[in-house]
């Protein structure tokens, strides 16, 4: 379906290219337009950005990627810190991660339970962390309060156990979350989940949690994006960084336009990072492939046979997780894993996987038209949490990644650290995990690490892959 994105005449994108692979291809692409998702279709005009790099330039800061990371540390570097950074993007605003998510926003960041956070790194540890997740969470809400064309759905998190099998370990994690960190969890049987809030024939039972929002990510992008550049934050679009040389705060970005001259340089770009762009970025994160499809909007009769009563965002127990909701327009968004590499990314039979989990969990919509479907990469990190960090304290180079699916919410506070950062700030929360130490690659895969060998790391991926769905399925 085509984009009812607005745009330049003069500067209409270059096709998208769905094989991308951050593994195996030098960039994504150069003014390409976007993946065909609903957000796209669904976002109205795109607001202005400052085109390409058409000639060397010297800026303070120069921020790599444009998605919610970029644009965040963006909009308070200027709001907060008084400094016009410039934004460098490869295609088009928020084209990578933030277009293509699934719009769930979490109390969380990372992969990691807080149950988890406890036994790595112990309950003091644990319960500032939390904190600090609590105070992300709400930087977000407060960025969704501002912005509320992005469709904010509130009421909470559903957590469906798929299988029986998984209801202690949700009675476990509610427990530590009541217990130790306070919150107001409690659990739902079958009957409770099938009356009062979706008719998921999978469902168990499920943990709810009070805290998260459901939005529209890029009219949430595209909100950040407005308020920056009134701020006097420069976005330059279709012009993707070639490579980084210099130091010392000399930095030089070489662009197709031109060279970016900086004192500073931040990368944020998510699953779409390039091994060769920097050797503060060479394995540090494994990209994966995550496949999402939104139906048509059902009918009165179709939400009756569903009994959709919440907009609440929702996932499931497997490790190769379901997320999904009812969109403001009825329409149901599902998404779950998808290819191991770009080049079978278009193949139809992960859309179909995808498909039969929609079907699995709702046959009363096993008839329902699908409207779009698309995929995107995804930053998982060696230990399934993020990082927002300065790799030398004798360099001016930042960076922001490794959100493993949970970035939407985190990302908006991860930008606002990375601006703290990149000002010279050091608040006592820098010395929590998160903060204070480097993403490093798996020792799985440290023989491995030559770009020219990446795509062996698969052979693992695919092994952990057969591994889950036994798991998950049958074990």
């Amino acid at each position: 379906m085509n984009s009812s994105i607005a745009r330049d005449a003069r500067s209409m994108p270059s096709p998208y290219e769905p094989k991308y692979d951050p593994l195996v291809d030098a960039t994504p692409g150069r003014g390409a337009d976007y993946a065909p998702t609903y957000w796209v279709a669904s976002a109205g005009v795109a607001p202005q950005d400052d085109g390409p790099v058409i000639g060397d330039m010297d800026v303070d800061v120069a921020i790599v990627g444009s998605g919610f990371t970029g644009l965040s540390a963006a909009l308070f570097l200027a709001r907060e810190h008084g400094i016009r950074a410039t934004v460098l993007e490869a295609n088009q605003t928020a084209w990578g991660c933030t277009s293509r998510n699934g719009g769930q926003g979490q109390n969380a960041t990372g992969r990691l339970y807080r149950s988890q956070w406890i036994e790595r790194w112990g309950k003091e540890t644990a319960l500032r962390l939390d904190q600090e997740v609590r105070e992300g969470f709400e930087t977000f809400k407060s960025l969704v309060a501002e912005f509320p064309e992005c469709e904010p759905q509130q009421g909470g998190h559903l957590y469906i156990a798929h299988r029986e099998k998984k209801m202690a370990f949700l009675r476990n994690e509610g427990e530590v979350m009541r217990k130790v960190f306070g919150y107001d969890t409690h659990m739902l049987s079958r009957e409770e989940i099938h009356r009062g809030y979706v008719k998921d024939a999978e469902a168990c039972g499920a943990l709810h949690e009070p805290n998260g929002i459901g939005v529209h990510p890029l009219k949430l992008a595209f909100a950040y994006q407005r308020t920056a550049r009134s701020l006097g934050v420069k976005i330059h679009t279709a012009s993707p960084v070639i490579r980084v040389e210099g130091g010392k705060g000399k930095y030089l970005l070489h662009t197709p336009g031109g060279v970016v001259r900086a004192r500073a340089v931040a990368f944020a770009t998510g699953g779409y990072t390039n091994n060769a762009l920097h050797p503060s970025l060479s394995n540090k994160i494994l990209p994966i492939l995550s496949n999402s499809l939104v139906t048509r909007p059902l009918t009165a009769q179709e939400i009756l046979d569903t009994n959709f009563r919440t907009h609440e965002v929702i996932t499931d127990t497997r490790t190769l997780r379901f997320y999904y909701r009812l969109l403001p327009d009825n329409r149901v968004q599902i998404g779950s894993r998808s290819s191991i590499t770009g080049a079978d990314a278009p193949n139809p039979k992960h859309l179909q996987l995808l498909i039969h989990g929609l079907h699995r969990k709702f046959p009363a919509l096993s008839k329902v038209g699908i409207d779009f479907s698309w995929w995107g990469w995804v930053d998982v990190s060696h230990d399934m949490m993020p990082r927002i960090y300065q790799p030398d304290a004798n360099e001016t180079v930042f960076y922001a990644l490794g959100y493993g699916g949970n970035g939407v919410s985190f990302s908006a506070h991860a930008g606002r650290r990375l601006a703290q950062r990149i000002a010279g700030q050091h608040p006592p929360v820098f010395d929590l995990p998160i903060y204070n130490s480097a993403l490093e690659y798996p020792n799985l895969f440290k023989l491995i690490r030559s770009s020219a060998l990446a795509p062996f790391r698969r052979i693992g991926q695919r092994a952990l892959y057969r591994w889950y769905y036994l798991r998950d399925e049958m074990l």
